[in-house]
């Protein structure tokens, strides 16, 4: 039984409220002696002129009592004490019966939302910072799509711009073909590097990076060979480590893809008498909004990041009609975008208002910065591999024997990472500590993973049982408290939908984690004598590592058998 939503239905009875609005107000009391379920009365004062005290007491003698062992007033809150025995057992064979789908709705069928995350840039390396973006991106693709919506993933790649200019003149003048062929993206960050390095003595190299990108866009084959060949080298090496991440895009659509689309965006915001002239550049002015003006053209012509972004999402609501327009960049960028919808909506469209900026916190080790330009990264890739090394290396001292040992590390170290950069509000920023995120205890990654392990030690100890199962038997305070998480899954989706935050996701797991240790330490799952009792706590495993798996897939992470 969904009891959140079998509540609104019996209170929609007495109340002049629809079902939705009462099911999103229902909550979960803080304490578990003040109920399972509660429904502030607060907002029915002014509808039904009483007092919400009062809303209460005559709610609670209308309220039908089926399916609760009884319902009551706490102050201005109606509080309801489900029925243990009819809850666990229908929560249990709900999951077991929906399998990989449970937690799964229909609610946004016929929805396009679109997701933009990653979105490196072509020619520089994947580093630490790239992969906020890109989890916390796969992650909502991946909710967004379980809640039933077509969502559509965009890798808006960084194929375009001025430090294209820059990289052209940059290969022609160092360049090396040999060290090109083998290490590309290595070759193309050496000779990046070097061109500001040479710009802080030689400024007259700006003009000609600027030069060569304008040569870019008004289609000069040679520059246009180059940046060919420069994008396609750069996504063979992200398509390897997208491959690693598990991560997928059903569009590489970048900026490049927009640059003849623009000109029609352009002509519609002059067209608006929106396009004015400010020291030799075409913005539109946003002083009434308190910010400055949105530049849509530079004073030698060339376009910006916020034509290509206003090209794209024209196009994007042209070719998908999105319900939602996500986009995952940092934090830095707030700025930006709010120029950009703002652009839009005074173009006169109301679709701005669907158009989302998910920002996100920085990446720090210790005071260390990151900066392409000056060469200063931590690539990812190392990370990744490091993660794995040092997992292997505590599962040779914890469990030598372990099989496929190689494979189980790379499971548990990189979901170990991606844990890390989820478990929290995305706008906090992450400070990396590796004894912390590799940890088989606390908040952890591994310390999930572990725990499914553990789960699945049990099962591979009993055989299959066709017999009913009295879930009667299942009267402890931690058996109880553990269905009470595994019937939360839906709420946390809802959550993470709601706020654009997978780490609702990620914190939901952690307390299923948390739940069922409690339960594993307090009973001996395989050793009781009561069959009846044993059979129904079988179930109650089953049903948790339903959970956590569903939940581990939601936020880009692999379940391993054994530890």
């Amino acid at each position: 039984m969904d009891y959140k939503n079998h509540i609104a239905l019996k209170l929609s009875e007495y109340i002049e409220m629809d079902v939705d609005s009462i099911e999103r107000l229902i909550e979960i009391p803080p304490r578990t002696e003040m109920g399972d379920f509660a429904f502030p009365c607060f907002q029915l004062a002014k509808i039904m002129r009483k007092a919400p005290n009062s809303i209460a007491i005559e709610l609670k003698e209308k309220f039908p009592r089926e399916g609760f062992e009884k319902v009551e007033t706490f102050g201005p809150y109606l509080n309801f004490f489900v029925d243990k025995s009819v809850f666990i057992g229908a929560t249990i064979e709900k999951i077991l019966k929906d399998g990989d789908s449970y937690g799964r709705t229909n609610v946004g069928e016929g929805k396009n939302v679109i997701v933009e995350y990653s979105s490196p840039n072509i020619a520089k390396p994947f580093h630490v910072g790239h992969l906020f973006t890109t989890v916390i991106g796969n992650s909502l693709y991946k909710i967004f799509k379980f809640q039933g919506y077509n969502a559509i993933g965009i890798n808006h790649l960084g194929d375009w711009g001025t430090q294209f200019g820059k990289l052209i003149s940059a290969y022609k003048r160092w360049g090396k073909e040999d060290a090109l062929q083998k290490e590309p993206i290595t070759e193309l960050l050496r000779i990046y590097v070097k061109f500001h390095d040479e710009a802080e003595n030689n400024p007259e190299l700006e003009d000609e990076g600027r030069m060569y990108f304008k040569k870019l866009e008004d289609g000069d084959k040679e520059a246009v060979e180059l940046w060919n060949r420069f994008r396609e080298l750069s996504l063979k090496e992200f398509s390897s480590l997208y491959k690693t991440l598990n991560v997928e895009f059903d569009s590489y659509a970048g900026e490049s893809f927009y640059s003849d689309k623009m000109d029609e965006v352009v002509k519609e915001i002059e067209d608006k008498g929106l396009l004015v002239e400010s020291n030799g550049a075409k913005v539109v002015m946003l002083e009434e909004y308190n910010m400055p003006p949105c530049i849509i053209k530079k004073a030698d012509g060339a376009t910006i990041y916020a034509t290509r972004d206003l090209a794209a999402a024209f196009y994007r609501k042209k070719t998908y009609d999105f319900y939602k327009n996500i986009y995952v960049v940092g934090k830095d960028q707030t700025l930006h975008f709010k120029q950009v919808f703002t652009t839009i909506k005074l173009m006169g469209h109301k679709w701005a208002e669907h158009c989302n900026h998910v920002d996100f916190g920085l990446v720090r080790f210790a005071d260390k910065k990151l900066s392409t330009r000056k060469g200063d990264v931590i690539l990812l890739d190392d990370l990744l591999n490091e993660a794995v090394a040092k997992t292997l290396d505590t599962i040779n001292e914890k469990n030598p024997s372990l099989e496929n040992k190689e494979e189980v590390a790379k499971k548990v170290g990189i979901g170990a990472i991606i844990f890390a950069y989820l478990k929290n509000n995305r706008e906090k920023d992450i400070v990396f500590d590796w004894k912390e995120m590799l940890s088989f205890e606390g908040e952890t990654g591994p310390y999930v993973q572990y725990t499914y392990a553990r789960g699945k030690s049990i099962l591979r100890k009993v055989e299959d049982s066709s017999e009913a199962v009295n879930y009667s038997m299942l009267s402890s305070k931690e058996e109880f408290e553990l269905v009470k998480e595994l019937q939360g899954f839906q709420g946390a989706i809802e959550a993470a939908v709601d706020k654009l935050q997978p780490s609702m996701v990620t914190r939901y797991v952690i307390e299923v984690a948390k739940a069922f240790n409690k339960f594993y330490n307090a009973h001996n799952i395989l050793s009781s004598e009561d069959k009846d009792i044993k059979n129904a706590r079988i179930n109650l495993v089953k049903a948790t590592l339903q959970v956590i798996e569903n939940g581990l897939k939601l936020i880009g992470l692999d379940v391993v058998e054994k530890m």
